[in-house]
């Protein structure tokens, strides 16, 4: 083989090496819309939360797809799980209309400090929108504890630490809703560096080598807006987060909800 023809070959594995890694995985898709599965660490769009950064996911899905795409809702940047889309106009906005009608049903997944009680709750708490958006609006979470943990990691006068792993029912869609909801409750979400608690934050990044916000879309239930069939589409957990379920131990806790 020639030197070009082996150059050529190196950078055609390069960039084939390099469309991989930005190719979201695909939950399900059709001519009219698709579930993504949306990586932790990456920004939805740009905005004013951006900070100068330029890797955005809907331009990654304009590539990938070849076309123009709608984001029906949104996923904060360190969130990962099930993004919706719409390829066209009039199904993104019957999808709009059915999340607004509060028929699209959200499932979470959360690793929160301390054991909360009850098992099962509702988080009534109203919200701002968000920086700029001051009036505060009625805001609902529905929460269920699927298994509790310990670690030995002295905390204070503790000689260890607790933590529980939720899930999480937004009944609303405020700014950063969940963890807002979790603090508010005293039961910071695990890896929220903005709402979080910075010390267990650090243990986790310490013993398990976590340094993602431990909140994942897990689940999302639609009427598809053609046919009418209910999808239930669910994104599997990332390499980071499912460490932490299998360093607690938690993975009979997920097997009990699957399906």
């Amino acid at each position: 083989m020639s030197a070009l023809a082996i150059d050529n070959a190196v950078r055609s594995t390069a960039g084939s090496a390099l469309e991989d890694a930005l190719t979201l995985p695909l939950l399900y898709r059709d001519e009219r819309l698709a579930v993504v599965d949306k990586p932790a660490r990456l920004m939805a769009h740009d905005s004013a939360l951006a900070r100068g950064e330029n890797d955005f996911l809907s331009d990654r899905l304009r590539v990938q797809f070849g076309r123009p795409v709608s984001l029906v809702h949104r996923l904060d940047r360190a969130t990962s799980g099930c993004l919706l889309i719409a390829f066209d106009r009039d199904t993104a906005r019957a999808l709009g209309e059915q999340f607004m009608a509060r028929q699209v049903e959200k499932s979470y997944l959360a690793v929160c400090r301390g054991w909360p009680e009850p098992s099962a709750f509702l988080i009534d708490h109203p919200l701002d929108g968000g920086p700029g958006k001051p009036e505060k609006k009625p805001a609902q979470t529905d929460c269920r504890v699927l298994a509790t943990g310990a670690m030995p990691w002295p905390y204070g006068e503790h000689a260890e630490s607790r933590f529980a792993l939720l899930e999480c029912r937004p009944l609303t869609g405020r700014f950063r809703q969940i963890r807002r909801h979790l603090k508010h409750r005293h039961h910071h979400l695990i890896g929220d560096t903005s709402h979080g608690d910075g010390a267990r934050n650090r243990l986790f990044r310490i013993h398990l080598g976590v340094h993602r916000m431990l909140l994942h879309a897990w689940r999302l239930a639609f009427d598809h807006p053609v046919t009418g069939e209910r999808f239930c589409v669910e994104a599997p957990l990332d390499r980071e987060f499912g460490r932490v379920i299998e360093g607690f131990g938690w993975q009979a806790a997920l097997t009990s909800r699957a399906g």
